[in-house]
């Protein structure tokens, strides 16, 4: 039988869970995470699901003064993909890199010499990590979302970040404050995604 204890446990992780919304980059602005509560957030990921500890993905911290060279990566590859894309179109490519407070990609790692599991259990492991952030800055207050594009499975951003052959970039995970609310998206319901054999 469940303790106070535990039922309040319970009532409060399925409020964090229900009430954390996607907040767009553009929407998050100051104040961010300070370096404890970054740490805190980034310590909350090495507590996923990791099958023979293998922590397969890592998650490379892209700080402010480094932003202008996401900015050009994303520019250069908007190029590459669209020889006609104006000036201001590529402007606007690199201003992307400069939202929200913290920024930071999350990098699945499939090579088969890290171990014998399988990629897609790598995959799941990369994003209960990812889930475990956001949940742990939705309880810190703060706003928080992931942003991909077609940038981010380019050979500029492979380069950028020193990819390795059989690593796969995922997402962009964004926190930060967020400076315009939206209202909540309704959730599915549970017989939308439930069967029974």
């Amino acid at each position: 039988m469940e303790s106070a204890a535990d039922l309040e446990v319970l009532d409060a992780a399925l409020t964090l869970i229900h009430t954390r919304q996607h907040a767009s980059p553009k929407r998050l602005g100051e104040p961010g995470p300070d370096r404890a509560q970054i740490d805190t957030i980034l310590g909350a990921a090495g507590a996923a699901p990791d099958h023979r500890r293998l922590t397969p993905w890592r998650l490379i911290i892209i700080p402010k003064e480094r932003r202008h060279l996401l900015g050009e990566a994303f520019a250069e590859a908007l190029a590459e993909r669209d020889p006609e894309a104006t000036e201001v179109q590529k402007q606007e490519a690199r201003e992307k890199a400069l939202r929200g407070p913290f920024l930071a990609l999350a990098v699945a790692r499939l090579d088969p010499d890290l171990g014998d599991i399988h990629p897609r259990e790598r995959m799941i492991s990369a994003g209960c990590a990812i889930q475990n952030m956001l949940l742990v800055a939705h309880a810190m207050g703060f706003g928080a979302g992931l942003s991909s594009g077609r940038a981010l499975y380019s050979r500029q951003l492979r380069q950028l970040f020193r990819l390795a052959e059989h690593e796969q970039p995922l997402c962009f995970i964004c926190v930060g404050t967020v400076t315009n609310s939206k209202p909540a998206k309704p959730r599915p319901a549970l017989s939308d995604y439930t069967s029974t054999l």
